[in-house]
C-alpha cells in the first residue's frame, strides 16, 4: 500500500467518525454525500462538458480531446441508489475519458425513494437506446459501488429486450448483493446506510429477483467484464464472487486487485497512484475491448 493510500484510509476513517446514524433523514445523507464529493479533484483541464437529453434522462456528456464518436462508455453512478448525481461525477468521467479515449455519458438516473425499482433500471436502458441511436457502435457500460449492480440490472435487461449488446462491462467497487444472505463480512460504518438504502430502493420488491441479484441470474451472453476491488474494501468479497459466478456463465470475466483500504478509491485518482492506475488498465480495457468488437 502506498503512503497516499495509507492517508487515505485515515481521511477517510476521519470523515466517517461525523457519519449519519441509523435514523439520520435521508436529506442528511444526501448533504453527506454532496459534502463527501468536495474531496473529489476538478476533472483534467482539457475535458469538456454539456447537459444532454439521454432518451428523456438529464445526463452529462464528458468529452476529452482524443474522443471517439462511435467509441463510447455510459457510466452509472454510484450513491446507493438514494445518493449522487451525472454532476458529482464529471470529475471520474472525465479521467476515464482521457485514459479511454472516448466520450462519457453519465445519466442522472431517478433515484429512490422517490422514484422505486425499476426506474433506475428504465433511466439507464433508456440513455443506452438514444446511445446507439446517436451511431455509438461500441459502447462500454461502466459504474462504481451500487452503480455497479445498475450495470448488471441494464444488461440483463438489454439481454431480455433482446437489444445489441455492449461491448463489454467496467465494474468499480462492485455492490451486487441486495440480499446479504449467508453474508459473513466484519461489521463496517456503511452497513447501516447499505441495509436503508436497500429496502428505499426496493421498496417491497425481492431482493432475490435475478434482476437486481446478478449473483443468482444466468448472465451467460453478457459482454466481457473488468472487475476491479480494493483489498481492503469491506465489499471485497462481492466483487470475487461476482467475477466467479460470470466466469462460470461463460462471461470473460478479468479481476483485478489494488492495495487500497478504501471503497471507492477510483474518485480519488489524482491523488492516489493505485487509482490511477485502476484508471489506466480500464481505459486500456475499453481500448482493447472496442477494437475487438470492431474487428471481430
Amino acid at each position: 500500500m502506498s503512503l497516499r493510500a495509507e492517508l487515505l484510509r485515515l481521511g477517510t476513517r476521519a470523515f466517517l467518525k461525523g457519519k449519519p446514524g441509523p435514523k439520520a433523514s435521508l436529506e442528511e445523507r444526501r448533504r453527506r454525500a454532496a459534502a463527501a464529493a468536495r474531496w473529489v479533484p476538478n476533472p483534467p483541464p482539457e475535458i469538456k462538458r454539456v447537459t444532454v437529453d439521454a432518451g428523456g434522462v438529464a445526463a452529462e456528456w464528458v468529452t476529452a480531446p482524443v474522443s471517439q464518436h462511435d467509441r463510447q462508455i455510459l457510466y452509472l453512478h454510484g450513491g446507493g441508489y438514494v445518493t449522487g448525481s451525472a454532476f458529482g461525477y464529471r470529475p471520474l468521467a472525465g479521467a476515464l475519458a482521457e485514459q479511454a479515449g472516448t466520450g462519457v455519458v453519465v445519466p442522472d438516473y431517478r433515484l429512490a425513494p422517490e422514484h422505486p425499482f425499476p426506474a433506475a433500471v428504465e433511466d439507464a436502458v433508456r440513455s443506452y437506446r438514444w446511445m446507439l441511436g446517436r451511431g455509438a457502435t461500441r459502447i462500454i457500460v461502466a459504474g462504481d459501488s451500487a452503480g455497479c449492480g445498475l450495470v448488471l440490472s441494464c444488461l440483463l435487461s438489454l439481454k431480455q429486450q433482446r437489444l445489441p449488446m455492449p461491448a463489454g462491462a467496467i465494474l468499480f467497487c462492485p455492490w451486487v448483493d441486495l440480499t446479504e444472505a449467508g453474508r459473513t463480512r466484519p461489521p463496517h460504518e456503511f452497513d447501516d446506510f447499505r441495509r436503508a438504502s436497500v429496502g428505499l430502493y426496493l421498496a417491497g420488491h425481492p431482493a432475490g429477483d435475478p434482476l437486481v441479484n446478478p449473483l443468482a441470474a444466468d448472465l451467460a451472453g453478457l459482454p466481457p467484464m473488468l472487475i476491479q476491488a480494493a483489498t481492503g474494501d469491506p465489499l471485497l468479497d462481492e466483487a470475487r464472487q461476482l467475477a466467479d459466478h460470470a466466469a462460470d456463465c461463460g462471461v470473460d470475466a478479468r479481476f483485478e486487485l489494488f492495495s487500497v483500504d478504501t471503497h471507492d478509491f477510483h474518485i480519488f485518482w489524482s491523488f492516489l497512484p493505485e487509482a490511477a492506475q485502476a484508471l489506466q488498465q480500464a481505459g486500456r480495457f475499453v481500448r482493447d475491448t472496442t477494437l475487438a468488437t470492431q474487428t471481430g
